[in-house]
């Protein structure tokens, strides 16, 4: 039924915890897995002339948002190896993640989506928004939630 599960992580703790059972899941059924990142897209906003000095340039972001997807990347791919799982990398910036999670699921044609969910619930969950429930109400894919 699963033959590619999209496992986006953000590096946080709740994440590679999300990962490491994905692809206990994955290794489960005889899936492959997508490892996913997306870094929050280059944006500057200037409100007058004046340019703060420790403004990074596109370039410089490019290569550091880079830099930190490979080392994501890597350590789900060596999770991955290490339980004899199939493993891809994918990794692309964008405004909000939650729609380069949805659009990676498809775009890599997974049948399921593994991510974490801190479970914020009532305000704390209005006012900081997830972007596992943005993901939830915006897929048809099934997501598999993990606290």
């Amino acid at each position: 039924m699963f033959r590619r599960v999209l496992l986006p992580t953000d590096g946080s703790t709740l994440s590679r915890r999300a990962v490491k059972r994905g692809i206990a899941f994955a290794k489960s059924v005889g899936a492959s897995v997508v490892g996913f990142y997306s870094p929050e897209d280059f944006q500057t906003v200037m409100y007058s002339e004046y340019v703060p000095p420790n403004l990074l340039s596109q370039k410089e972001f490019e290569a550091q948002a880079k830099s930190v997807a490979q080392k994501h990347l890597a350590d789900i791919e060596k999770a991955a190896r290490a339980a004899g799982v199939p493993f891809e990398g994918y990794y692309v910036a964008s405004v909000s993640p939650w729609r380069a999670i949805v659009a990676a699921a498809k775009r890599r044609k997974c049948d399921v989506i593994v991510m974490g969910s801190h479970g914020r619930g009532g305000l704390a969950g209005i006012v900081l928004g997830s972007q596992t429930t943005k993901v939830l109400t915006h897929t048809k894919i099934p997501v598999l939630e993990l606290h």
